[in-house]
């Protein structure tokens, strides 16, 4: 008897008893459809997280002020003495390595363009900041060196900014927008981004030059006048982000005359490094699904001994009957190790429908992408038909051992 024969004896014999043959599936389509959960979103995830670590910009460290603190409560972070041009330039001159570096100022405006309004995020930079982040525009240009010192009234808006103030389709470029009713000529467009690693929306901003906006829109600081709030460094490709990091610390702590073992004024922070720690956390969460498919697939295992010992009870007489007519043992084992092998691979199928259907709700709710390769599906469905081979074993033998004359006389 041939394997293909086996298998539409099998198939025959789970049709007979389709209800017992999927409640008995249960355990090996949880299992299976968690594996495909697991790797679907576990993917997904560290997709958009290194989409979101590119979106931040390459070889990137942010400087930013502390916070103060009275009578030992915190102020919140940006509440020290802020960073100034000085500190910029300092940064530039003094530490190895830096390829561009840029301050970045914020603030909300309300933009008018006509009829239409829209309240988006200002943004003051200097002219590489562009290069610090990879945000190049799509249409247009960017900021030169000279409209940054005169604080020129030019603007570069992000996507969503173009959308909501263009909504007939028309170029932006030339055209003048009012933010807080202070003229400014849009001379770009930047590349989308998309959302940003704490769920903003990274193309509702309008850039402009860093003197501009302390001067019209944002204001200045009253303690100094040339704040340039956060200091975006980005470094050559070849240097160490934690011996710059170093190296951008210890010269903050002599510019801010911080003694040894006080407590810093400022920070200096790696996003990607927080991203990638994300991802870690993620991964650890993972952990425990990926124990909950192993159980569910060892139940399931169980599940499908217990009901192939019930089947060799039930059909003794059919295996006595297959024997006395010329029937082989191996004949016999592989009929009923067929049987456990379709019965798990039919929940696999089942698990991998339902685990695609799950990981595709998460990911819709989490706003991120799904993704399932053929090898997580040929990898899941391998451990379900492992698992008809592991625990199918033991029954098959045992029907193949049956004492052909016994089987006759079974009732």
């Amino acid at each position: 008897m041939s394997v293909m024969d086996s298998l539409r004896i099998a198939l025959a014999a789970l049709r007979t008893n389709l209800l017992r043959s999927v409640l008995t599936t249960l355990g090996i389509i949880i299992g299976v459809g968690s594996v495909i959960v697991m790797v679907a979103v576990g993917a997904g995830a560290r997709s958009e997280v290194d989409r979101q670590i590119a979106s931040l910009g390459s070889q990137m460290l942010v400087v930013m002020p502390g916070s103060s603190r009275v009578f030992g409560r915190a102020g919140g972070a940006g509440t020290t003495l802020p960073l100034s041009e000085a500190d910029m330039l300092a940064i530039r001159d003094k530490v190895p390595g830096v390829a561009a570096i840029s301050g970045l100022i914020s603030g909300s405006a309300v933009l008018v363009r006509g009829n239409v309004n829209w309240t988006s995020n200002v943004n003051g930079v200097h002219d590489q900041y562009f290069l610090v982040r990879d945000w190049p525009t799509t249409e247009g240009r960017e900021f030169t060196p000279e409209e940054v010192r005169s604080g020129a009234r030019v603007v570069i808006l992000g996507t969503t900014v173009v959308a909501k103030l263009f909504p007939d389709g028309a170029s932006p470029l030339g055209e003048t927008i009012r933010v807080k009713n202070v003229p400014f000529q849009v001379i770009g467009v930047l590349q989308s981004k998309g959302q940003s690693a704490f769920g903003s929306d990274q193309d509702d901003v309008i850039m402009m030059p860093i003197n501009a906006a302390r001067g019209r829109i944002v204001g200045r600081s009253q303690v100094v006048n040339n704040n340039v709030g956060r200091v975006h460094v980005k470094f050559d490709d070849d240097v160490d982000l934690a011996e710059a990091q170093e190296a951008i610390e210890n010269l903050m702590r002599q510019r801010r005359r911080i003694q040894a073992g006080a407590e810093d004024d400022f920070s200096v922070r790696n996003l990607a490094e927080f991203m990638r720690a994300r991802t870690a956390a993620l991964s650890t969460m993972t952990s425990p699904l990926a124990a909950t498919s192993a159980i569910s697939l060892i139940v399931g295992g169980i599940g499908i001994m217990n009901i192939m010992l019930v089947s060799v009870t039930e059909r003794t007489r059919e295996i006595g009957l297959r024997m006395a007519v010329g029937g082989r043992r191996r004949d016999i084992l592989r009929q009923f190790l067929v049987e456990a092998v379709a019965l798990c691979v039919l929940g696999g199928l089942i698990g991998v429908a339902l685990g695609t259907i799950v990981a595709a709700s998460v990911a819709y709710s989490a706003q991120w992408p799904i993704l399932i390769s053929k090898e997580a599906i040929a990898i899941a469905m391998a451990a379900a038909a492992a698992t008809g081979i592991v625990f199918g074993f033991f029954p098959a033998r045992r029907a193949a051992h049956l004492n052909p004359i016994d089987a006759l006389r079974s009732e």
